[in-house]
């Protein structure tokens, strides 16, 4: 009679675990990569939105900034307000209110009213400042960072101010 070879299941026992080991590794590996993920994800959109409510309002400021007296601060209805083109008939309102930029355009004429307008961006609060010509704007972003914007305008260059 033929004598069976014993088989030994510890050789599938021991690749089984190799494989356990293998899966586990790769799946911390995939946990952690995606946690990072996610804290850089919500820091650069935090990131980007504060730049986005900065870059809109120096670029609305640059665009209204053809001649003297075109830009103001006013306060409408208890929201402090930037004008742009207030010697014009039609103006344009930016003021932060019930956490949000907006813009209002309008004829100047009419009197502006907080919540009128179009709502731009999410903001904790806007703050304006127009000291000669120098518009210095501070925000405060919904996480509470908060930024800084100076702006030099030009529209006085070659005026007696």
């Amino acid at each position: 009679m033929r004598r069976k070879p014993i088989q030994h299941h510890i050789d599938g026992l021991a690749a089984l675990l190799l494989f356990g080991v293998f899966a586990v590794c790769v799946l911390a590996v995939l946990l952690t990569g995606a946690s990072a993920y996610r804290r850089l994800t919500q820091r650069d959109q935090a990131a980007y939105g504060r730049r986005t409510c900065a870059q809109y309002i120096a670029t609305k400021v640059r665009q209204s900034d053809a001649g003297y007296g075109n830009i103001a601060v006013k306060d409408i209805g208890g929201a402090q307000a930037l004008i742009l083109d207030a010697e014009q008939e039609y103006v344009t309102y930016l003021y932060s209110y019930d956490g949000w930029l907006w813009e209002l355009y309008t004829w100047s004429g009419e009197p502006p009213v907080p919540g009128d307008g179009q709502q731009l961006m999410e903001t904790e609060q806007i703050s304006w400042s127009l000291e000669g010509l120098l518009l210095t704007v501070e925000i405060i972003a919904p996480s509470g960072a908060e930024d800084t914007l100076l702006l030099g305008l030009r529209s006085g260059e070659g005026w007696d101010a």
